[in-house]
């Protein structure tokens, strides 16, 4: 039977309300500001090339000498050409592409050949790409805009006075039509980038110098938005703490070397985002996979943290962000234990409230299965919903609703209802370490409430976990469930007779998961947040029917090696 659509929320109604109020003002302030810089000084000479924080591969760049540009899992042959003459084949390499990102490979390269080649590359895009649609989405021309300066004196080595003049005016169209259609983008990280590429500019050509301040004042005020007093970003996002810094430690440096002080504002930013890089990092490097985030280089963690002059062990408990952390000697458990962002910041958010992730060693055991990297299909989707995380689902019914925003005011696929109400209760003692969280996002169609508790003991020998669903009001909670582990690819499985799960990382490191109650099955499951792609993997899952139990109690226990058991 076909699910019904449901009704139109309260949420939806204000965002679309908003959306075609914006549109309605948008065109006046649009003609105010692009009137203004017909008087406005172009770019003349560039002062400093900010850095690229960024990690570069300098074998990268014989590939696109050669013509052969692989972005976002898919890979385009030139044949000679120029690749904004060729087809591409998704939507997400186009942006990749007039992103220009990848020249930082071309740098690492350090040698003519790539510095003529990236020559070549940027003029081929002011003369043949320079009105593809794509390439003027918001956060194209920011990232572009920002690539072209970092790597300025690799584009500019041995330039000619014609093509020096093209690069300088093709800045000076994208500084202008970045602050044209500021405040234009969606809201949220998109937002911040636009505003750093216009600082980024401002700082970096002289001719721009007049809007360091006025871009330092809304850089501010974006970031006091964005950036909660623990450190987390408002979109809930781990990634997007890494994100911000990438772009925004380069920006304390060119402040500086320009003569310029750094606010109070973005330095307490920074030293708030700081601990938390630290928070949502598991002991092989990598960031956990809440709310959108993907695989990250773990070179590229390691850079961002060696600007951070605390080094200290970060705090379990970030109440602002939404987020637990449990952590004994080489285990780490970090648990998603707050609300939804709102609905205009919940572009990439997911319905995994008081989902974990379960790290131990140089492995990671439990995991949810992340954003792909390279969204292909339905799976940026499926990786949203309440299935694909360590958590449970009532009903196979997901615990947010998401759902596309079409029309006139589209605002893609955003999540529109969640839970309103995240209860959460952290106790520690000399030998554990225990959070009591509940929420009460099955309450409208079920009418229960999923409480989670977790409990690491100190010495990292075992989590233990009670997962349960109460009845609300007048209601009997009898409700189907189903408790669901996703565990890492690299993870081995092995069943023991009596119905114990083992778990052997590629590092040695060994658990058991043991439920008292429902005998766990191991069945398949996906890894969407691998580099190389899409993973297939397994998952723990235990089936609980709407006559069973409403209380399950689970354990990990650590082990010194692994039993011997049928595959």
């Amino acid at each position: 039977m076909a699910n019904k659509r449901p009704a139109t929320t309260r949420a939806e109604w204000k965002l679309v309300g908003r959306r075609i109020a914006r549109r309605l003002v948008v065109p006046v302030v649009r003609g105010v500001r692009a009137t203004r810089a017909l008087f406005e000084p172009a770019a003349d000479r560039l002062a400093i090339a900010p850095q690229d924080l960024r990690t570069a591969d300098a074998t990268v760049a014989a590939d696109i000498y050669a013509g052969v540009f692989v972005f976002s899992g898919r890979i385009v042959d030139c044949r000679g050409r120029s690749p904004f003459e060729s087809v591409a084949p998704n939507r997400e390499w186009a942006r990749v592409l007039h992103g220009f990102g990848w020249l930082r490979h071309l740098r690492a390269a350090d040698t003519a050949l790539a510095r003529s080649n990236a020559r070549i590359l940027v003029d081929d895009w002011l003369r043949i790409a320079e009105h593809a649609p794509i390439a003027w989405e918001p956060e194209v021309v920011a990232r572009r805009t920002m690539a072209w300066l970092a790597q300025s004196p690799m584009i500019l080595a041995d330039a000619d006075q014609g093509f020096y003049h093209r690069f300088l005016t093709g800045l000076t169209r994208q500084f202008r039509w970045l602050r044209i259609r500021m405040g234009e983008e969606p809201a949220g990280l998109p937002r911040l980038r636009v505003v750093i590429a216009v600082l980024t500019a401002a700082l970096a050509v002289d001719g721009f110098r007049r809007w360091v301040r006025p871009s330092l004042r809304r850089l501010d005020e974006e970031l006091k938005r964005q950036i909660l007093p623990d450190g987390g970003h408002v979109g809930r996002n781990p990634l997007a703490v890494l994100e911000i810094l990438i772009d925004l430690l380069p920006i304390r440096q060119a402040l500086a070397a320009r003569g310029f002080p750094v606010s109070a504002v973005m330095m307490g930013a920074i030293d708030r985002m700081m601990p938390m890089v630290r928070f949502f990092r598991h002991t092989d490097g990598t960031v956990a996979l809440f709310n959108g985030a993907s695989s990250t280089p773990t070179d590229l963690v390691a850079t961002v943290l060696a600007y951070d002059d605390g080094q200290g062990r970060p705090h379990g408990n970030a109440p602002h962000a939404g987020y637990q952390r449990l952590e004994a000697g080489r285990v780490v458990v970090i648990v998603d234990c707050g609300p939804p962002p709102p609905p205009e910041l919940a572009r990439s958010a997911h319905a995994g409230t008081l989902a974990f992730e379960l790290s131990s060693g140089p492995d990671r055991f439990v995991v949810n299965c992340g954003a792909p990297l390279r969204p292909t299909g339905d799976w940026a989707r499926v990786a949203r919903s309440t299935a694909a995380h360590s958590t449970l689902i009532v009903e196979d019914h997901a615990s947010s609703l998401i759902r596309e925003i079409r029309g006139a005011a589209a605002l893609g696929t955003v999540l529109v209802r969640g839970p309103t109400r995240v209860g959460v209760a952290r106790d520690e003692t000399a030998d554990r370490v225990s959070v009591v969280a509940d929420h009460d996002g099955y309450v409208r169609d079920f009418g229960v409430i999923h409480e989670r508790i977790l409990t690491l003991a100190t010495d990292g020998s075992r989590l233990d976990g009670r997962d349960a669903v109460h009845p609300v009001a007048a209601r009997d909670g009898a409700v189907a469930f189903v408790l669901r582990f996703h565990l890492h690819p690299a993870v081995k499985v092995a069943r023991l007779a009596g119905g114990a799960v083992v778990l052997v990382g590629h590092g040695g490191e060994a658990w058991e998961f043991h439920c008292d109650e429902v005998e766990p099955t191991v069945e398949d499951s996906v890894h969407l947040a691998d580099p190389h792609g899409i993973r297939r993997t397994s998952q723990i899952v235990v089936t609980v029917a709407a006559d069973g139990p409403r209380e399950l109690s689970w354990r990990f226990l650590h082990t010194a090696r692994a039993p011997t058991g049928r595959r």
